[in-house]
C-alpha cells in the first residue's frame, strides 16, 4: 500500500497558526511544499486548496507537470475550515463546484470535500445531513463529467453512522469518504468501527495518531493532539488491514494538525517518523 502526506502536516509553516502554537521562523511558500515533497521518499500528496496560491489554468498546468515528473499520486483538498458549514454556506457550494476543475487539471482523481465542522457539530445533525445530501448529490454529478470522485471527510463534526448515512443517501460510486481516522477519535467514535463500516467507500485518508494532552479541556478538539504514527491511541496498522481487505487504491496520508506538546515546532520529525511507520506497517499488507 501506498504511503503520503497531505499539505495540512505543514500548516504552521504556512502561516496558518493556532493559538498557542509559534510563529513560525521562515513561511513555507507552496513551491517549497512541492520541492520538500521530492525529499521525504513518499508516493502520494494530499494538496490543500487553501495554500495554493492561485488557480489560473497555467499555474495549475505547472503544478500537474511537477507532480507527473515526481510520480506523485494526488488528492485535492477543498473545504478546510468549515466546507459548507454544515449545509448553510450557497457560495461555499459554488466554490466548491469551482474547485472540481482545479482538481481535475492538476491530475487528482479525487477530491476531499467537507461539509461541516466542529464550528457546527452541535447544532441539529439532521436538517444538516438532509442539506449536505442534496448538496452532494448535485455536486457528484459535476464531478462524475470530470472524472473525479468526491470524498467527503468527517471534520470533528460526524460520527461513522452519520458519514455511512450520508454516502447511501448520495449513492453514487463517485462520492465517498476522505477517512481521517484522528477525527473520529476526537468525536469519540472508534476508529476501527467506523473503518469496518466505511472502508468500501473509502477513496481518501488522512491517518493520524493522537494522544491526550494534560491540562487542555477535554472539550477542546486538540484535547487529542497529534504524535507520530505507533506512539498514540489509534491501531493504524488495523485500519490498513482493513483498507487491503476492500482492495483500497489510494494512499495512507499522514495528517498532522495540532502537535502535542512533546512535539512542538517539530512538524518535520513527525511526519517523517509517521512516514517510516507507515512503511513498517504495510509491508505485509
Amino acid at each position: 500500500m501506498k504511503v503520503g502526506i497531505d499539505s495540512y502536516c505543514y500548516h504552521r509553516l504556512f502561516g496558518e497558526v493556532y493559538a498557542g502554537q509559534n510563529q513560525p521562523d521562515k513561511i513555507l511558500t507552496f513551491e517549497d511544499f512541492l520541492t520538500k515533497t521530492e525529499t521525504l521518499g513518499i508516493d502520494g500528496v494530499s494538496l490543500e486548496s487553501c495554500f495554493i496560491p492561485k488557480f489560473d489554468k497555467a499555474y495549475l498546468d505547472d503544478v500537474k507537470t511537477h507532480l507527473d515528473r515526481t510520480g506523485l499520486d494526488r488528492v485535492y483538498a477543498w473545504g478546510h475550515p468549515d466546507g459548507l458549514e454544515g449545509g448553510k454556506n450557497e457560495r461555499a457550494f459554488e466554490e466548491m463546484i469551482e474547485h472540481i476543475e482545479y482538481a481535475q487539471q492538476i491530475g487528482a482523481p479525487v477530491m476531499r470535500v467537507v461539509g461541516s465542522s466542529l464550528m457546527f457539530r452541535f447544532e441539529p445533525h439532521g436538517p444538516q445531513l438532509e442539506k449536505l445530501t442534496r448538496m452532494f448529490s448535485e455536486a457528484t454529478k459535476i464531478a462524475e463529467r470530470y472524472g473525479v470522485k468526491l470524498a467527503v471527510e468527517n471534520h470533528i463534526d460526524y460520527n461513522s453512522d452519520e458519514i455511512l448515512q450520508l454516502i447511501q443517501g448520495v449513492n453514487s460510486p463517485y462520492f465517498g469518504v476522505n477517512f481521517d481516522s484522528g477525527n473520529f477519535l476526537r468525536v469519540l467514535d472508534d476508529p476501527i468501527q467506523a473503518m469496518e463500516k466505511l472502508a468500501p467507500y473509502v477513496f481518501a485518508t488522512h491517518i493520524k495518531d493522537l494522544k491526550p494532552v494534560k491540562g487542555v479541556p477535554v472539550n477542546e478538539w486538540y484535547f487529542f493532539s497529534c504524535v507520530p504514527t505507533g506512539e498514540g491511541l489509534i491501531p493504524n496498522e488495523r485500519l490498513a488491514e482493513l483498507l487491503s481487505q476492500h482492495n483500497y487504491q489510494g494512499f495512507l496520508a499522514v495528517e498532522v494538525d495540532f502537535l502535542h506538546p512533546d512535539y512542538t515546532d517539530r512538524e518535520e520529525e513527525v511526519v517523517k517518523q509517521s512516514i517510516q511507520a507507515l512503511r513498517s506497517l504495510t509491508k505485509t499488507l
